[in-house]
């Protein structure tokens, strides 16, 4: 029985592998460049970088492509509006900084020089992130090739950040300053991956992230345990105390307020996680873990994707030397973190936690508590019609089912949808195996054409089936 051709995907296809070869070389070219964003000696690699992607870009066919500079590492904005008044805006976000590589750390080859071996191309930033914003500058070449159009069928907006790998210390200054320009109906992810190979997924939201440290201060200064113990408070007793009243007998976190406002996972969500093929012993192999643990009533996926935690990060105090020395220490300290769900605020947890621990703390203990610049949650609902349009243009790309997913970590996603107020979508192709930020990263290039073939069919989808409500 024979099918009707799908002439889109045939003349996208054939455009992709038309260029495929170039496509590849000018990734290479820009993955040339030691972006490391935390390392001053490379500032002036990571400009370069931003001043490549802006001419590769201009070159591409966008009309509009700048390097806009921040107090620390510039971004690189562009913009290529759609013939069409009506149609969608979409920003695509990524970043053009990568983490640090040496040879010494354990590559194979020179993390700065791409290299393919098999169908991998193995290169610092070949997944994270490089690769994932330059399939975009193919996509919509394949895009308005298939189509016969000279423009995008959406306004198509891009912000590739310089400071991702520097946990983006400017990015929302930067966002809040261009808010205008900014705007847009939708925002793409591509920083983020897929369950593996032969599973294509969609992630649908990202945990927030509050962190603080308490310092807890007893005696002026050490003193003697036998003279004084047993008599005066001792803070290093105190945060472990601390750290003890955390949590509950049932792993939930046992701070006052923690849950307020928290969206709770749906039935049909829960069902979606489940469908997935998660091995939890190989998980537990990956986690150099030996059991797990959590909330009680949820499973793994559910604790670390669309559930609120607070974590122990550090906790110290006293003599840490070898043998013994009994004192009873003038300070401790404890360091916490907490990921955060849909629902909830970082500004209420952070007076929760606040108003907690001056309940745990008794009389005769000095303490303070500094908490670091919050990020929020994100969530997209599953019915939303823009998420629906990246679920079907993936699945024409990878021509079966795609599933969702969550990310248990945080990033500055969170700023783009509180600031301009439009939802978040996922879009990425890097799989676990990747290795980000570890030695031999690596991008499969066959997954890496599926991003090029799912962003050409993306744009027309979303003009076609979706408009924002006024």
């Amino acid at each position: 029985m024979s099918h009707p051709v799908d002439t889109d995907v045939s003349a996208v296809r054939t455009f992709i592998g038309q260029h495929r070869a170039a496509f590849l070389d000018d990734l290479a070219e820009w993955l040339r460049i030691p972006s490391v964003s935390a390392q001053p000696d490379h500032a002036p690699d990571v400009r370069r970088s931003a001043d490549w992607l802006a001419a590769k870009l201009e070159e591409t066919g966008f009309p509009v492509a700048e390097v806009w500079p921040t107090d620390g590492a510039p971004a690189v904005y562009a913009e290529w509006p759609s013939d069409d008044p009506e149609a969608p805006t979409v920003l695509v976000y990524g970043h053009h900084d990568v983490q640090p590589a040496a040879v010494e750390d354990g590559w194979d080859s020179d993390p700065f020089e791409p290299v393919v071996r098999g169908n991998r191309l193995y290169a610092r930033g070949a997944a994270d992130d490089k690769g994932q914003v330059f399939f975009h500058t193919l996509g919509v070449r394949a895009h308005l090739a298939a189509t016969g159009r000279t423009a995008p069928a959406v306004h198509l907006k891009l912000l590739i950040e310089g400071e991702e790998e520097s946990s983006s210390p400017h990015f929302r200054a930067l966002v809040e300053a261009h808010a205008e320009r900014l705007a847009a109906d939708a925002v793409i992810v591509s920083d983020t991956g897929m369950w593996s190979e032969d599973t294509p997924t969609v992630c649908t939201g990202m945990r927030g992230l509050a962190e603080c440290e308490i310092r807890l201060s007893g005696p002026d200064q050490d003193i003697h345990s036998g003279s004084f113990g047993g008599a005066v408070p001792n803070p290093a007793t105190v945060a472990a105390r601390l750290v003890a009243a955390l949590h509950d007998e049932h792993a939930r976190v046992a701070v006052p307020g923690f849950y307020d406002g928290v969206v709770e996972l749906t039935d049909r969500e829960r069902e979606l996680f489940a469908e997935l093929p998660f091995d939890e012993e190989r998980w537990l192999r990956t986690a150099r873990s030996h059991a797990a643990y959590g909330e009680t009533g949820h499973t793994t996926l559910e604790r670390v994707w669309a559930r609120p935690t607070a974590e122990v990060n550090g906790i110290g105090g006293g003599y840490q030397g070898p043998g013994s020395k009994t004192i009873i220490p003038a300070t401790a300290f404890v360091k916490l973190s907490f990921r955060l769900v849909a629902g909830q605020d970082p500004d209420q947890v952070e007076k929760a936690v606040r108003a907690w621990a001056a309940d745990q703390v008794p009389a005769g203990i000095r303490y303070e508590i500094a908490f670091s610049p919050a990020t929020r949650p994100c969530l997209t609902p599953l019915d939303h019609p823009a998420l629906q349009s990246v679920v079907r243009a993936m699945g024409r790309a990878f021509e079966g089912p795609v599933r969702f997913t969550r990310e248990g970590g945080s990033g500055p996603a969170a700023d783009l949808q509180e600031v301009l107020r439009a939802p978040v979508l996922f879009l990425g192709i890097s799989v676990p195996s990747d290795g980000w930020h570890a030695p031999n990263e690596k991008v499969e290039l066959d997954l890496l054409l599926k991003g090029v073939e799912t962003t050409a069919y993306l744009w027309g989808d979303l003009a076609a089936n979706w408009r924002r409500a006024p």
